[in-house]
């Protein structure tokens, strides 16, 4: 399945990669992140947490974050580039199962690892994290709002949320690690271009 053109044609070179809506639900999705991360690690971690005067505030900011975490993704759904982009993520093929055994090999040809707009990695990714953070709304609510559920209930939603959290930031750690090696994906996510040259490399499968 071949994307549509979201634009007029790109600069020589260069093709589009996203449009403003997905790069804006990214960098919006990603903040909101970064602070429940940033704002459990001062509530979770001693060193950290003797540095909070305010505990209570750093809690609700957390809390707010976690809720507000969906809005970016459900606003964008209004666009068409970015509902194309999400039927991308969830589709697997038989060169998305190619793509995943060379990668266990690391094998780091591009003829062993074909893919769409989207690699089989990305594609994991997405499904875990969307996962991961439905989770951690479901158990979070659970523990905020106290009233609404029995004891053994919120100890274990204290249970889950609190060691997926650390395996959530763990896998942020390699999302970011593996965005800091690729300078192109990361002008993707920037300006919405990328080289043709990148383009045919790392997605060879995919026509803009």
């Amino acid at each position: 399945m071949t994307p549509r053109a979201e634009t007029a044609a790109p600069p020589v070179g260069d093709v589009r990669r996203f449009g403003t809506v997905q790069r804006w639900v990214h960098r919006t999705t990603a903040a909101l992140m970064g602070v429940c991360v940033l704002t459990a690690a001062f509530l979770y971690i001693p060193q950290l947490a003797v540095l909070v005067g305010r505990r209570e505030l750093v809690v609700r900011v957390h809390e707010c974050a976690g809720l507000a975490l969906p809005v970016p993704v459900l606003l964008g759904l209004a666009s068409r580039a970015l509902r194309a982009d999400l039927r991308f993520l969830n589709r697997f093929g038989p060169h998305d199962k190619v793509w995943l055994r060379a990668a266990l090999r690391r094998d780091r040809r591009p003829a062993a690892r074909p893919a769409g707009k989207f690699n089989a990695g990305q594609k994991v990714y997405a499904a875990w994290i969307a996962g991961a953070a439905v989770v951690m709304l479901g158990t979070g609510l659970m523990m905020w709002f106290t009233h609404l559920t029995p004891l053994r209930w919120r100890t274990g939603a204290t249970f889950v949320h609190d060691w997926l959290a650390l395996t959530i930031g763990v896998v942020l750690a390699g999302h970011i690690g593996m965005a800091l090696g690729d300078p192109e994906a990361r002008r993707g996510l920037r300006t919405g271009m990328v080289s043709r040259t990148w383009a045919d490399h790392e997605h060879p499968l995919w026509r803009p």
